[in-house]
């Protein structure tokens, strides 16, 4: 007999006893065949709900570190599963996938789907083909349903983490209706929409919200300031090295601090190749590998944004003469 067969068999035998799963058995859901999936589907109402929850959990996190792996066939078919916290597991093991056949699917569970969490899984997915579509990567009548929709999203009271998310997702957007929105959530009374506000402006690429972002590098709220931090990087806000670079002294939130040393590598300019390089000489090698790896890569991120600002000076200097005459 088919010794892969045997070893799937023995999988869906797993699940049902409501056993651990190794790797190797949790690899078998990548890639999978129509039989595979048939096999699964078959037996998918006898497991249990914590068992199913606990699997997609352990595959999504299984799919971050390890590229190679891909579950979007397993994923696409729980999208329509009768339970509400499986089809949201569903939405985000498909967080990296554009698939253009998905975004009508996401809009439909944004507008129809009963439970509240599954439509805000369903507007953070959208994001991606917002971002794709001020790409140019979208058909133009897609991208108007998709904004659209989101729109209706961000104003649908009824549903405040779908709102949120839907703010959040129209952060790529160049639609007319997104600045006001953006502006409402960051002066709102709850900081969590102040949160998703400047998550937004940070993916908008246009620093007319450079002066919202350094304001809400101060915040107390750990959540702002995580969101700010992430935002002076992705819009490359000089303006904030000097703030970011404080925070590599006091900043004692870890996600903030690390925030921080990725964004400062995406600004780059003076003194943060010295910062980051002492960070560095701080760590003990046996004990924080991974933060070593971590500041190795923003070091090598910082030297690609010093390159490509050089180019930039160089072109600029190229241009000089020509507009002067």
């Amino acid at each position: 007999m088919d010794e892969k067969k045997l070893s799937f068999k023995e999988t869906l035998e797993r699940l049902l006893a409501e056993e651990q799963l190794t790797d190797p058995q949790m690899f078998q859901f990548s890639d999978m065949q129509a039989k595979e999936l048939s096999e699964l589907q078959a037996v998918w109402t006898q497991i249990s709900i914590t068992v199913k929850e606990h699997l997609l959990a352990e595959l999504d996190l299984l799919a971050e570190n390890n590229y190679l792996l891909s579950f979007d066939g397993f994923a696409r078919s729980l999208l329509d599963d009768a339970d509400a916290p499986i089809r949201a597991a569903a939405i985000r093991l498909l967080d990296e996938t554009d698939d253009l056949q998905l975004a009508p699917v996401y809009i439909h569970l944004l507008e129809s789907d009963p439970d509240p969490l599954t439509r805000a899984e369903a507007a953070h997915a959208l994001g991606l083909f917002v971002y794709n579509a001020e790409m140019e990567e979208v058909p133009a009548a897609l991208q108007k349903e998709i904004e659209d929709a989101l729109i209706r999203a961000a104003g649908d009271a009824k549903n405040e983490i779908a709102q949120r998310y839907a703010i959040e997702s129209l952060g790529y957007s160049s639609r007319a209706e997104v600045p006001a929105l953006l502006e409402s959530a960051y002066w709102h009374e709850e900081s969590k929409w102040t949160a998703s506000a400047v998550i937004a402006m940070g993916r908008s690429s246009n620093t007319r919200w450079q002066e919202d972002v350094l304001r809400a590098l101060a915040n107390e709220n750990n959540a702002i300031r995580l969101a700010a931090t992430q935002a002076a990087g992705d819009l490359e806000l000089s303006a904030a090295r000097d703030a970011l670079l404080q925070m590599l002294e006091d900043e004692d939130d870890e996600e903030v601090f690390s925030a921080a040393v990725w964004s400062l590598s995406q600004i780059g300019g003076e003194d943060v190749r010295t910062y980051l390089e002492a960070l560095l000489d701080k760590l003990d090698d046996d004990e924080e590998n991974e933060q070593i790896e971590f500041i190795e890569d923003a070091l090598e991120n910082l030297s690609f944004t010093d390159d490509f600002q050089q180019l930039d000076m160089l072109a600029y200097d190229a241009e000089d003469p020509l507009e002067e005459e």
